[in-house]
This record gives structure tokens, C-alpha cells and sequence, in this order.
């Protein structure tokens, strides 16, 4: 029987996951209605980003499973590669 990841894996071939990788920093910025959070993971030099309508608990310092795939933001016109995260999970 598939694992709900091992299942969107499948389905979209751009996404990456990876397991028990440390959460280095962990902020939540309100934008609108929703919390912008942005995670670094350990030995990773690129932000990993998602939504969320609720305030979270702080996953600093946790190891976590996060499924995700790459994306390009332009912000004043640099373009930034950024991890856009579909879930992510404490491990």
C-alpha cells in the first residue's frame, strides 16, 4: 500500500521529498488574511515557503518531512529560486 506522498510523488513529477532534515529558522508574517511562513532548513541556502489561514507553533529547531518543488519569485526584479512547500510534517 502507497504512502500518501509516495501517491503525490507520482502524480507530479517536480516534487522533492525529503526526510528529518532540521528547521534552522521558521518565520510567520501576516499578509491579508493569511500567514505567510517561510522555513530555512539546515544545510540549505534556499527559503522554503507556504500559506497557512492559522498561527502555527514554531518548528525551529524540529526535524521535519516536507514535500515541495522549486519555483522562481521576481522580487524588484531579481529572480529568487524559492522551495514552494505542499506539506510539511514533524518528523
Amino acid at each position: 500500500m502507497k504512502s500518501p506522498t509516495d501517491k503525490l510523488l507520482q502524480q507530479h513529477q517536480k516534487l522533492v521529498h525529503t526526510e528529518q532534515i532540521k528547521v534552522s529558522s521558521h518565520v510567520q508574517r501576516e499578509e491579508d488574511e493569511w500567514l505567510s511562513n517561510t522555513l530555512m532548513l539546515e544545510g540549505v541556502d534556499v527559503p522554503f515557503k507556504y500559506k497557512r489561514k492559522k498561527r502555527y507553533k514554531s518548528l525551529q529547531g524540529q526535524q521535519v518531512n516536507i514535500t515541495y518543488y522549486p519555483e522562481v519569485e521576481k522580487i524588484a526584479g531579481f529572480e529568487l529560486e524559492v522551495m514552494k512547500v505542499v506539506r510539511v510534517k514533524i518528523a
